[in-house]
């Protein structure tokens, strides 16, 4: 059985020689581009399990991309590689729609243990029901009724967290272990930017709850 299927895309021949090798090595299947504009026709083409996006690109910047691939519908799990590692750099690349990232240089196992992780939490814990809505893994939508939203992997996990604890107060700090992978740094900012979306998204949704804001704890699904 062929192992999830990944998308690289980094201007470095070394380096993208390195991830495609070693990353094929542990049992996944990889492409892997030099560019943003090839990285945009191969994601349309192959439909990858998992993407691995330098921001600095010659030709754009990764965070674009990410945008642009999340308005298309692409969910895959993104993880950005950055040799900025300043923390509005690191908030930005979240806010653009990505899930992880690591900074230049690093330890081909460390990518391996995020694209692992990222595999998992991406997959769910099935169907989800609760307050009126159903979370879909498979899709990754929520549907009231007969309307439909997509979401991000982020948003999939934070509304999933949300729900499993329906009418109760979920911490913040459980909301960002929920929703990160282990050991990002997660600007307090960026989880109020992800749930402000999800709030917009519930509320194209006739009838379905919102997310309200627990002063000093956290956020509830009402």
């Amino acid at each position: 059985m062929s192992g999830p299927r990944v998308l690289i895309v980094e201007d470095d021949p070394e380096l993208r020689d390195v991830l495609g090798r070693g990353l094929a090595e542990e049992g996944f299947e990889t492409d892997a581009v030099s560019t943003g504009t090839e990285f945009l026709e191969r994601v349309e083409q192959i439909r990858p399990d998992l993407l691995v996006v330098d921001i600095g690109l010659p030709d754009a910047d990764g965070r674009d991309l990410c945008q642009a691939i999340r308005a298309r519908g692409v969910q895959a799990p993104v993880l950005f590689l950055t040799a900025r590692d300043a923390l509005p750099d690191r908030v930005s690349g979240f806010d653009a729609g990505g899930d992880d990232y690591v900074t230049k240089p690093f330890a081909l196992a460390e990518v391996v243990a995020r694209l692992h992780a990222l595999t998992r939490r991406s997959g769910g814990d099935g169907a989800i029901e609760a307050a009126g809505l159903r979370l879909d893994p498979v899709s990754h939508a929520v549907s009231c009724g007969s309307a439909t939203a997509a979401l991000t992997p982020t948003e999939f996990r934070l509304l999933a967290r949300l729900l499993a604890h329906s009418g109760e107060a979920v911490r913040r700090r459980e909301l960002v272990r929920a929703g990160w992978s282990y050991g990002a740094i997660v600007h307090d900012n960026t989880l109020d930017v992800y749930v402000a979306r999800l709030r917009r998204k519930l509320r194209g949704l006739p009838g379905a709850p919102g997310i309200g804001t627990v002063h000093g704890v956290g956020y509830t699904i009402r």
